[in-house]
């Protein structure tokens, strides 16, 4: 019968190769607690250095078979402890980046889409103002404004005077300034 506890760590990794559980046991017995104090150094937070160490062991049980030296173990272990915490510092990291990223796009998105709201509602306001001009001043501001037609070409299409037409658009932007204010029609009407 072996005693597990007497094997130095090179025997008890060829045991290990073996799939030999006892000496898995005592790999684990020997430097659990001293990976443990390491990780917990280096993560400040005992959960997470716990989590670290179970995963190195639950790797090197599953990884027993196929498991090659070029160090002693208790080396071995500290690298890929330490590999780990350098994993789970760049998988903060990423999840920082992508957290401060998602909250930007919704932060924006929120302002974008409220901008957007309120300038659909004002353009719908204008455009209720537009529709309560007078009959003919309304057919000239449109024809302007939405048609894109010269004061000449209005003129010409209406068969009346192109100061006709400059007067009557003129009397609109009067009214709408009046009911929004010069910055509001030219900005959300008139793009």
């Amino acid at each position: 019968m072996i005693k597990y506890t007497s094997l130095n760590d090179h025997q008890l990794v060829l045991q290990l190769k073996a799939r030999d559980e006892k000496a898995y046991k005592e790999i684990y017995n020997r430097f659990w607690a001293v990976l443990y104090r390491h990780a917990s150094r280096m993560l400040s937070d005992g959960e997470e250095a716990e989590d670290v160490v179970q995963e190195v062991f639950l790797n090197l049980w599953s990884k027993a078979h196929t498991l090659e030296l070029k160090t002693s173990l208790s080396n071995y272990l500290y690298t890929v402890v330490r590999n780990r915490i350098f994993d789970h510092f760049d998988h903060s990291k990423v999840k920082e980046k992508y957290m401060a990223s998602l909250q930007k796009f919704i932060e924006h998105e929120n302002c974008e889409t409220d901008f957007l709201i309120r300038e659909k509602q004002l353009f719908e306001l204008i455009q209720q103002e537009v529709d309560s001009l007078p009959e003919k001043m309304r057919e000239i501001f449109k024809l302007s404004r939405n048609s894109g037609m010269a004061y000449q070409e209005i003129a010409d299409h209406l068969n009346i005077t192109e100061s006709a037409v400059r007067n009557q658009i003129s009397r609109a932007l009067t009214i709408l300034r009046t009911k929004f204010g010069l910055l509001v029609v030219i900005c959300f009407y008139f793009k």
